[in-house]
């Protein structure tokens, strides 16, 4: 059995490189592009962005020279700039899955609106669809995954983002027979669940970031979305609405993230979560075997004397991972992580401030709500609002200050796509329960 470096070496070789295409010139997708150029046998051979600058300068910065960067305005545009060794850059991502070389499409947008229709139209032309758009996948993941089989192509979440290394840990841990309790995160900024974009955009700038995604950061928003995406993949449920979240560290956390009885936080095994403190930037798994011969091994091998034992991989490098994922779905023809048939965890909306009657509901990471988490039979039999769908959804009433949403308190958006597919899924999800 060979390692994916000396398959992609070999693609390199034989002049068969990986070719694929990127939606969003961002921070993610600027630093992906200098990852592959670093790699064997993978290109990104087009990227599309509204910002078109942006997206010349995400090459650039990886040191490919201007000339060889075509703006293309059409698909005959760019399927000649691929087939002649060019780059393309595109205002669309309409364009990405029409490139006839292109296998894959990476979305890194970050909006799920986007996310819905760049996955529909990767199916619709027979490409493979690399989800980085994790606030896409914990609202529409089942229905895209569903609908990439019936396309024959694979959807997968993307490797390097912490649901993803989290993932590593559990098919690891679930291939030796070990029994989960918790997994998780460590939050790797300090939490202001009143976060606005207004409060950061100077430190946004320091980071080259969205006020809005730090926001998302700072809020605790990405935290339940990424924990709810690991949580569909697997069938891990928060323990508690909105998780724990406790103040701890590394060598404390199978003291923290065990069962009640035996002097932990939780209430049962199964369960996802995130830490604050000295975790950050590592993912963790507690488990535990019930096989005594197999404490005796783990005593030797220094977990500690149980019952609960950490499992820990310090680091998640991002957008540096990602290409991997598009290697994995080329040579191997397999995803790095997919949701199940319906969701686990819904990631819920709340009200960031009191909200008046005919307030239009923001984007993730603005000023009027944050995320929560919660199993998703419970966030059913609420009516809770998923917040993928919440964005410029109309208050028919008040809301205070840290009120969970649900959907008859809004007036759902006219004509979009991802309300029409989340009601696809939803259907199909009455039908499994």
């Amino acid at each position: 059995m060979t390692s994916i470096h000396e398959d992609l070496a070999r693609r390199e070789e034989h002049g068969n490189r990986i070719l694929f295409a990127i939606a969003g010139a961002g921070q993610m997708g600027t630093d992906m592009v200098s990852q592959v150029q670093q790699m064997r046998g993978i290109r990104v051979a087009a990227i599309a962005d509204l910002d078109v600058a942006r997206a010349i300068d995400a090459y650039v910065t990886a040191g490919i020279p201007r000339e060889r960067v075509v703006v293309a305005a059409n698909q005959a545009q760019a399927n000649d700039a691929v087939e002649t060794g060019r780059f393309v850059v595109a205002e669309s991502a309409e364009l990405l899955p029409r490139i006839d070389a292109i296998e894959t499409v990476v979305d890194a947008t970050g909006h799920p609106e986007a996310g819905a229709r760049i996955g529909l139209d990767c199916f619709a032309h027979g490409k493979h669809l690399v989800m980085m758009n994790v606030e896409a996948d914990v609202t529409i993941g089942p229905v895209l995954r569903r609908k990439a089989e019936s396309a024959d192509v694979i959807y997968s979440m993307a490797a390097g983002d912490e649901p993803a290394a989290l993932m590593e840990l559990y098919s690891f841990a679930r291939a030796l027979g070990l029994d989960i309790v918790a997994g998780g995160k460590g939050k790797n900024n300090p939490l202001n669940r009143d976060a606005i974009p207004e409060e950061y955009e100077a430190e946004a700038r320091r980071r080259g970031l969205n006020p809005n995604m730090l926001v998302e950061f700072v809020d605790g928003s990405k935290t339940m979305i990424e924990m709810a995406c690991f949580g569909n993949a697997t069938g891990l449920t928060p323990d508690v609405p909105d998780m724990h979240g406790p103040s701890t560290s590394v060598p404390e956390l199978n003291q923290i993230f065990r069962l009640r009885e035996d002097g932990g936080i939780l209430s049962r095994s199964g369960v996802v979560d995130y830490a604050v403190g000295h975790v950050a930037p590592g993912v963790f798994l507690t488990v535990s075997t019930s096989h005594p011969r197999l404490k005796q091994c783990l005593i030797l091998r220094d977990m500690g004397p149980g019952p609960v034992y950490t499992l820990f991989r310090p680091f998640h490098l991002c957008s540096m991972e990602v290409p991997l994922t598009v290697a994995e779905i080329a040579l191997y023809g397999r995803a790095t992580m997919q949701p199940r048939d319906q969701l686990s965890v819904e990631v819920t909306t709340i009200a960031k401030r009191d909200l008046c009657p005919g307030e239009l509901l923001e984007g993730i990471g603005g000023r009027t709500h944050r995320a929560g988490a919660m199993a998703y039979s419970d966030a059913r039999g609420l009516g809770a609002l998923p917040l993928g769908l919440a964005k410029d959804c109309r208050l028919k009433q008040a809301v205070a200050k840290g009120t969970l949403i649900v959907r008859s308190m809004v007036e759902p958006v006219a004509d979009s796509l991802i309300h029409r597919l989340r009601a696809e899924q939803d259907q199909f999800s009455e039908v499994l329960v």
